[in-house]
């Protein structure tokens, strides 16, 4: 056996392509940057810069266009910051893929090089040993003692047997015996190609948080241009056709429009990413981190996922346990030092040695004189010793060969199905002299089970404090399934099969606890079936049969170690660990992040609105008092440098720092309905009372200080008023920042919130104090800015008491 020549493996390679799956091309930098500019929010202030623009060029293009710059800023800081993170997300996900890079011993040329397996081809001969990933799919050309483990496929965690001319499947795991393997299929071609190819043409499910933006900006834009459009005809009405008034409308539309929101929002979530992956998670997508926040149902596979995939003895029963014990040492290829062989035989081994047996002695003790290996065709493994002949094998193939009489071997069958009704694999042991077969005595049964992962008793009872429900979707056997739900603290009151399904309807597949025996087609319904009830689905599992219900599900989790590369691929959270209790961990981070993010709202749009309150009623006070600036026209409350300051900068670092709140008792809560807006009642009433209250007290600074000012000889009376409202409006969105920390829970002391309020204050007495030109401003003294800060603080402490109202109605309701 010479295996393919060098030449003839390169022209296959060309004509079959790679032995790899293949990957979307990745997104030029330059589409994604664009893609930030996808929003309502940044049309309405792109039409604001178009139109500043407009203005400034029809004026004669002199000066510099202060807000036009301001604003173009802005955009390309938003978008900057929103490529960066995706970019680094998917840098993530890119280092856990070329973790290890898949090799294998292929016969090139007459002799074994070991290749990467991109690089096999149809016709190929590869030498696998226990422990070795296939890499492609092929037939057995030679084998000692194969078994193969299909849990990535098929959900079964039991091994598979496979003979001289059976086929075994790219992705299953070798895990005992030796196997020369001709490749037949590669690539797409292959078992886990198919499978894959199953995700074409299906499209992602957008994220609660996506959709819910989406809707939010929608209405934000339409407020936005009916107030501009209303502000312009009452500028037309007052003023005539004034490019004046213009400016006043592209004022509104900058003061309504949340500028910082998109690059907040993005910070904040890749704050969470940024925890999660510190937990050892890898976030490909950011929204996805608050989607697993408003998770409803988790429907998780079972292998691997809940279970450590590895069969371990729960118990030997039976009239002799000594010699049972000596009988799994014995009658057993595997070796416990190095881990070699067989799970199943390990899982004996450890058992054994638990109970005080030194296993390496008493294989000394009693050598090997003859053995007949295991093999399907009789169904059980006989060693024979100096002592005498252990046998292990399905209860079936040994109980008939006993020395008992018919009733009790009957009884002995009816015992073993019992134990198997109850999830578990049952093993017969029996002893017989010298090398016979028959005759036997009957020494024990051995009680195998795939034993859960330690984490997840503890991590499902969180889930499930949380509001969250767990389904079980698994292609083991449903006892099996049904034995681990109960270990695990899973509630099951009905557990359908993959043939159940096809009987059922929608409504009956939703009271469904845990579906056995499915095929990757039935969890798809599955998932399409629970996201029609409107559950919010996370979709956990490991296998290439898992991948087509990840992409669909609103959330899929895929794990990192034993998850497959198409697994890994369409998941939004993938646990490095492949630690379930990091699901719980993801749970809580995302719903603190939703809690953070209204935080931020709340406040932002307080500021908001209190500046379209001001830049609105303010014209019609400048109009009513006669207040004109020096060039005869309306004066004008803020300007658009002022507004668009405020927004970013002063709001941006109090924002950011509500991000990083704390908020303890998070999973005491009930998920979030998938439909339920970004702001909640008691978070509008706190917008509507203290944007109101704050644009109150900006309004009086506006009316007084002019009449005040001209009373006490102050120089440019209109233009210090202007000037003190513009520092009122930033320490008073300063202070505010603590009210808005109110939602559901009362957060942890934040530090850093504390230094993004005093370093905002600072900013603004330096720039204030040494270049008031930069922010359009004058130089006013040092008692206006007292008088200031004791109406930002006054104001503030009324905001804090009708908040305290505000937050107990909402707590209560």
């Amino acid at each position: 056996m010479r295996g393919l020549s060098s030449e003839e493996a390169r022209r296959r390679l060309q004509e079959f392509g790679p032995n790899a799956l293949p990957e979307e091309p990745e997104e030029p930098l330059w589409q994604r940057f664009l893609r930030q500019f996808q929003s309502p929010l940044i049309y309405i202030l792109l039409f604001a810069l178009a139109v500043d623009l407009a203005l400034w060029l029809a004026e004669g293009a002199h000066g510099v266009p202060l807000e036009s710059l301001s604003i173009l800023v802005i955009l390309l800081l938003n978008a900057g910051l929103g490529t960066f993170q995706e970019k680094r997300s998917e840098e993530a996900l890119k280092r856990l893929k070329a973790l290890a890079e898949p090799l294998v011993y292929v016969l090139r040329d007459g002799r074994f090089v070991r290749l990467p397996s991109r690089e096999l081809v149809p016709g190929d001969v590869v030498r696998l040993e226990a422990g070795d990933r296939i890499p492609a799919d092929g037939v057995v050309l030679e084998g000692s003692g194969v078994l193969v483990d299909e849990s990535v496929l098929t959900g079964e965690s039991v091994p598979v047997e496979k003979g001289v001319g059976e086929e075994v499947h790219a992705g299953t795991l070798l895990v005992r015996g030796r196997a020369l393997v001709e490749v037949t299929r590669t690539g797409l071609k292959s078992a886990m190609g198919r499978i894959a190819a199953l995700l074409a043409g299906m499209e992602e499910e957008k994220t609660p948080l996506e959709r819910r933006l989406h809707a939010f900006g929608n209405r934000v834009a339409r407020w936005v241009l009916l107030l501009a459009l209303a502000l312009v005809l009452l500028g037309f009405w007052v003023e005539g056709f004034s490019a004046k008034v213009v400016l006043f409308a592209v004022a509104l539309a900058v003061a309504a429009v949340p500028e910082g929101l998109p690059a907040i929002l993005t910070l904040a979530l890749s704050l969470g990413m940024e925890r999660m992956a510190r937990r050892k998670a890898v976030v490909r997508r950011l929204a996805a981190v608050e989607a697993l926040g408003s998770v409803t149902v988790i429907a998780t596979d079972k292998t691997g996922t809940l279970t450590e995939n590895r069969m371990e003895v729960e118990s030997v029963v039976g009239p002799d346990p000594e010699g049972a014990l000596l009988a799994m040492v014995l009658c057993n290829d595997a070796d416990l030092a190095t881990g070699a062989g067989d799970p199943l035989e390990l899982g004996l081994l450890r058992y054994a040695a638990k109970a005080g047996l030194d296993v390496e002695r008493l294989r000394r003790e009693y050598p090997r004189l003859s053995e007949r290996p295991f093999d399907s065709a009789w169904k059980y493994m006989r060693v024979t010793t100096p002592k005498g002949s252990y046998l292990k094998g399905a209860p079936e193939a040994l109980i008939p060969r006993l020395a008992l009489p018919e009733q009790e071997k009957a009884r002995l069958l009816q015992e073993a199905e019992a134990h198997a009704a109850k999830g578990y694999r049952v093993l017969a042991l029996a002893f017989g002299e010298g090398e016979r077969e028959e005759g036997l005595r009957f020494l024990g049964f051995v009680l195998l089970l795939d034993p859960p992962r330690p984490e997840v008793p503890e991590a499902m009872r969180r889930i499930l404090e949380a509001g969250v429900r767990v389904v079980m979707v698994t292609g083991d056997h449903p006892a099996t399934a049904l034995a681990i739900a109960r270990r695990i603290g899973l509630p099951v009151e009905t557990v359908a099969t993959g043939e159940d399904l096809e009987d059922l309807c929608d409504e009956d597949l939703l009271e469904v606890d845990v579906f056995a025996r499915v095929k990757p087609e039935q969890k798809l319904r599955i998932v399409d079936a629970l996201q029609r009830a409107g559950e919010v689905v996370a979709m956990t599992g490991d296998g290439v049969n898992d991948a087509p219900a990840l992409k669909r599900a609103d959330v899929g989790v895929a794990m990192g170690q034993r998850g497959s590369d198409v697994s890994r691929e369409v998941a939004d959270l993938i646990l490095m660990d492949d630690n379930f209790a990091t699901i719980v961990a993801a749970i809580e981070e995302g719903r603190s992040i939703y809690e953070n993010i209204q935080k931020f709202i709340r406040f932002l749009f307080s500021t908001n609105l209190s500046e379209i309150l001001v830049v609105a009623l303010g014209m019609g006070l400048s109009a009513l008092l006669h207040l004109r600036d020096e060039a005869g026209q309306l004066l004008l409350p803020l300007t658009a440098v002022q507004i668009l300051w405020i927004n970013l900068v002063t709001d941006g670092l109090p924002a950011l720092a509500l991000a990083l709140d704390r908020n303890p008792g998070v999973l005491d809560r009930p998920p979030r309905p998938k439909e339920s807006p970004l702001l909640d009642p008691p978070s509008w009433r706190f917008i509507l009372v203290t944007g109101s209250l704050k644009a109150l007290f900006a309004l009086a600074i506006l009316g007084l200080m002019p009449r005040w000012g001209s009373f006490v000889g102050m120089s440019s009376p209109l233009e210090v008023a202007r000037t003190a409202t513009f520092h009122f409006m930033t320490l008073g969105q300063l202070f505010f920042a603590y009210a808005a920390r109110h939602t559901h829970f009362m957060p942890l002391p934040n530090p850093y919130l504390h230094g993004a309020v005093v370093l905002g204050i600072l900013i603004q007495l330096l720039l204030g104090t040494l270049a008031p030109g930069v922010l359009e401003a004058v130089l006013v003294p040092g008692w206006i800015w007292g008088m200031v800060l004791g109406m930002a603080l006054l104001a503030w402490l009324l905001a804090e008491g009708v908040d305290r109202v505000v937050w107990r109605k909402g707590v209560k309701g």
